[in-house]
């Protein structure tokens, strides 16, 4: 890793136009890629993003294109570069979607099929017919719930449905990596097929305890361990940006990778054992810093364990709740007009006194933490004549709020772990209507910090202190001191007979597709 700074802090000094030392981080998400140039002081010289097309082949099924997520970011890459002038990129950071899979042919370097995204759930059969043993075991190991959110099972179903995909595995031709390692691959042209602990963590075939491929669940799923990339520290050196003719950027080392919701917390300054954070965006994703000490949930209860981040020769571990959709019921009702923008839907719910009785459980992939229903849908009670379209708009902001108090309440009753202060970032944290609320409910301080940006600065945080740009955590406190606070102010019979409608509500729309 000292290798790979000296290279660089070398060669700006030899062109003597370090005007400005700076973080470049890649923040690969789920509907965009993004690039943001960070400086010392935690504020965003310039950023690009980038959409790219959503794929819905067929019902559950959800996919990208990796290729196209590759140009995405080279696009970001170059637009962010050249709103700088003469900045000396120290180092680059990467920080992605997780979970989503890809398998490429590493001779051709093109992907046998399309990235298959963490929200697709067409691997939900495979899941249910893992025998109860393999099942304890893949818990024990892994700390994950058996579910298609996860890589394994994607994985299996691409190597069983593409056409001589088992045996160019066989061949030693294929390789498997998350999002992460698939840009890794690309940016070294091939050089380094690595990952960290906090995307391997996410694999479902990862034993977080021994910090290794767990060749038991390898087998199980008939995947070779040929095809995994190495893992390593997340504040590891995994490579240098080749001289791509598509880049301007040449032996920048990559000096940090951590998948997103890991980011998000280590961009939060959730450093202590009992600090909680949640990334409010496509879905809601709640991390506990549990300490050096994996804690674990019960072999049939609804909490992960997971790897929070490895850091200075030291991994910490996480109790996480994964909430798949949260701002996809907001997009939902712009989809079908009930609103056109997120505004408007803020706008909406505060123009009513409550939700009228109506209650939205925004399923639409199934539940998440601490459910875990892969055939549960989104449903709608307590319709009636008088409802309108304000009641609906409140009824799925409020469905934000009220999935993490199941996540919370779940926490308390299993491990005895109640965070007094929750730190939040994501796009709905511009809700002041959610994070209230998110506050009446689980009768706790909810601090959001100003600069909204915590998924990329974690990334460029971890990167910029492994190459000195900063010298300890306490800078990184400091720079998120500033924050604005929501305390609760509902009344606790209002809050308890909310609560009491809302999981009668998700009883209903459990398990709506299991029998057809």
């Amino acid at each position: 890793m000292i290798q790979c700074v000296e290279t660089i802090d070398i060669l700006c000094i030899m062109l003597g136009v370090c005007k400005v030392e700076l973080i470049l981080t890649i923040d690969q998400g789920t509907t965009s890629t993004r690039v943001l140039l960070v400086d010392k002081a935690g504020n965003v010289a310039a950023k690009a993003q980038n959409e790219f097309t959503q794929f819905f082949p067929q019902e559950s099924y959800v996919e990208h294109d990796p290729l196209e997520i590759l140009e995405s970011t080279y696009k970001a890459i170059n637009d962010a570069m050249a709103a700088v002038d003469g900045a000396c990129i120290l180092a680059t950071a990467i920080t992605n979607q997780r979970e989503t899979t890809v398998v490429w042919n590493k001779t051709t370097g093109k992907p046998i099929y399309n990235a298959i995204v963490w929200q697709c759930r067409r691997t939900a059969e495979i899941c249910e017919n893992i025998p109860s043993d393999m099942r304890r075991h893949i818990k024990k190991s892994t700390g994950l719930n058996i579910d298609a959110y996860f890589s394994a099972t994607k994985v299996k179903w691409i190597l069983d449905n593409v056409p001589d995909a088992r045996q160019q595995m066989q061949s030693g031709d294929l390789l498997f990596g998350t999002i992460d390692t698939w840009l890794i691959w690309n940016l070294t042209s091939g050089k380094v097929n690595d990952t960290d602990y906090t995307n391997a963590s996410r694999t479902m075939l990862f034993d977080i305890d021994g910090l290794y491929w767990d060749s038991d669940i390898c087998e199980y799923f008939d995947i070779s361990t040929s095809m995994l990339p190495k893992a390593l520290h997340s504040d590891s050196c995994f490579g240098t940006i080749s001289a791509l003719e598509v880049l301007p950027l040449k032996n920048v080392p990559i000096l940090s990778v951590l998948g997103d919701q890991q980011a998000a917390l280590f961009g939060q300054a959730c450093f202590k054992k009992g600090d909680a954070k949640n990334t409010y965006g496509t879905g809601c994703f709640i991390l506990v810093n549990t300490g050096e000490q994996r804690v674990y949930g019960s072999l049939d209860g609804g909490l992960l364990s997971t790897i929070a981040w490895g850091y200075g020769g030291k991994v910490q571990y996480a109790v996480e709740g994964s909430i798949f959709n949260a701002g996809t019921a907001i997009q939902w009702l712009q989809s079908i007009e009930l609103i056109s923008t997120p505004r408007e839907c803020d706008g909406l719910a505060e123009a009513v006194a409550d939700n009228g009785g109506v209650y939205f459980v925004p399923a639409f992939t199934g539940l998440g933490a601490p459910h875990w229903d892969m055939y549960a849908r989104g449903s709608m009670f307590g319709i009636t004549r008088g409802t309108t379209r304000a009641h609906i708009a409140r009824a799925a902001l409020e469905s934000v709020s009220h999935q993490v108090c199941d996540f919370f309440e779940d926490l308390e009753a299993e491990l005895g772990i109640s965070p007094k202060i929750l730190r939040v970032d994501g796009g709905i944290t511009a809700s002041k209507f959610v994070m209230q609320m998110q506050s009446d409910l689980l009768g706790i301080q909810i601090r959001r910090p100003k600069n909204a940006e915590d998924t990329a600065l974690g990334a460029a945080f971890m990167a910029g202190l492994s190459c000195g740009l900063w010298h300890s955590l306490d800078e990184i406190i400091e720079i998120n001191s500033n924050a604005i606070s929501y305390s609760p102010s509902m009344d606790s019979e209002d809050v308890n007979c909310q609560r009491g409608m809302w999981k009668k509500a998700v009883s209903r729309a459990k398990g709506w597709i299991q029998d057809t």
